[in-house]
């Protein structure tokens, strides 16, 4: 018998077959057993399989599986959450409005882009999705304070991900039919600026994920115990601006 192991030999050559994991070819190129003693195959095989053919482990960097509505259900069909979104929004109500000019004037092209054309930016290319420092994200067009860092997590989507708003009367929710499908779409309650959408597959006890673009948002780096007080002194001077 001989045995080839990435270069290495035991033994007699003969013709010999290639391993393969789980039925897939050339998974171990190198790998070649020649027949010999039953024992000494079967051994090899039994530690193989119970250690790297079963295992397939991700890449150390790798991010976990998309969420469910963020991962392709076809070659050619786009994910829910790359999609822009096409609402109208309402402006009675809004504590906050601008001109054009003066979105233009406050926002990037791409946060306006976003923000105010309802666009959505590329996944695992954006100024959030892998931040993990602790404090608040605001809303980019009138500085409402959103999210929290203590409610964001990691979805494996490429987006920022939170399974709750830091409080509900500041984000809008609206039924998005665009392109085919039935979304939420989510947007600043203040000044109206779009954020993303929210899924029904977040971790518990909320079971949402709501995925937001970072262009919608501003990072204010703060401890989480002071955002609670953030988030007290933004409402309290809305109100006294009435």
């Amino acid at each position: 018998m001989e045995i080839t192991f990435f270069g290495g030999r035991v033994g007699r050559k003969d013709s010999g077959r290639r391993l393969t994991a789980r039925g897939r070819p050339d998974t171990f190129p190198h790998m070649h057993l020649r027949s010999a003693h039953p024992w000494v195959s079967f051994g090899l095989l039994y530690i193989l399989s119970n250690t790297v053919l079963m295992s397939d482990p991700l890449p150390h960097n790798e991010p976990s599986a998309p969420a469910e509505d963020c991962a392709p259900t076809g070659e050619t069909e786009t994910p829910a959450c790359a999609l822009p979104s096409h609402v109208q929004i309402a402006e009675d109500g809004l504590r906050v409005t601008r001109t054009e000019a003066e979105w233009r004037a406050r926002l990037t092209p791409e946060q306006f882009h976003v923000a105010r054309e309802h666009g959505t930016e590329p996944a695992f290319r954006n100024a959030y999705w892998n931040n993990k420092e602790p404090g608040l994200f605001r809303c980019v067009g009138c500085d409402a304070p959103l999210f929290s860092s203590e409610d964001k997590y990691d979805s494996g989507t490429g987006w920022p991900s939170f399974s709750r708003p830091l409080d509900e009367r500041l984000v809008g929710k609206q039924t998005d039919r665009s392109y085919g499908r039935v979304r939420t779409e989510v947007h600043c309650a203040v000044c109206g600026s779009h954020q993303g959408h929210v899924f029904p597959d977040g971790p518990r006890p909320s079971g949402l994920r709501y995925c937001i673009n970072s262009a919608s948002l501003r990072f204010e780096a703060m401890d989480a115990s002071a955002i609670p007080a953030a988030l007290a002194e933004w409402t309290a001077t809305l109100d006294a601006n009435r």
